[in-house]
């Protein structure tokens, strides 16, 4: 069977953090198009894996590198808008990342803004249902045990 282009397609995607005072903080980006508030994420990559493809994400959409996790802290769906009018259905597997450099030059700096947020205020700005609770949600004990 071969694939067509309304097939829901799947994405990774990186939950950022870091914590200040013993208390976590969720780092948010723009996106390009609508500058609207999401997490950084991209396509899958050919021998990498999902944390591998997240980590590459957060970095040129968000200048961060650190400790990635593989443990998927969930999924969550959305419409990717490729044109007006044309929406892709997609998928996003999310893995954390522990952010240990941040830097003020980046691939994608002039194309996106990036703040650091509580989980309960970085979950209001978001606008994906699944997304947003999974940031409200999250602790770091999820993923460092």
């Amino acid at each position: 069977m071969s694939a067509h282009k309304s097939d829901v397609r799947t994405q990774f995607a990186t939950l950022c953090f870091r914590m200040v005072r013993d208390k976590p903080e969720i780092l948010l980006v723009t996106s390009r198009g609508t500058k609207r508030w999401i997490v950084p994420k991209g396509w899958p990559m050919d021998g990498k894996t999902p944390a591998e493809c997240a980590a590459i994400e957060a970095w040129e959409e968000a200048g961060v590198r650190g400790k990635m996790y593989d443990r998927c802290l969930g999924l969550f769906s959305y419409h990717k808008l490729l044109e007006p009018k044309r929406e892709l259905p997609c998928v996003a597997m999310i893995y954390a990342m522990k952010v240990k450099t941040i830097s003020a030059t980046y691939p994608e700096m002039d194309q996106r803004r990036r703040k650091w947020l509580s989980p309960k205020k970085a979950a209001a700005r978001i606008a994906e249902p699944e997304l947003a609770e999974i940031i409200h949600n999250f602790h770091p004990r999820f993923v460092t045990g």
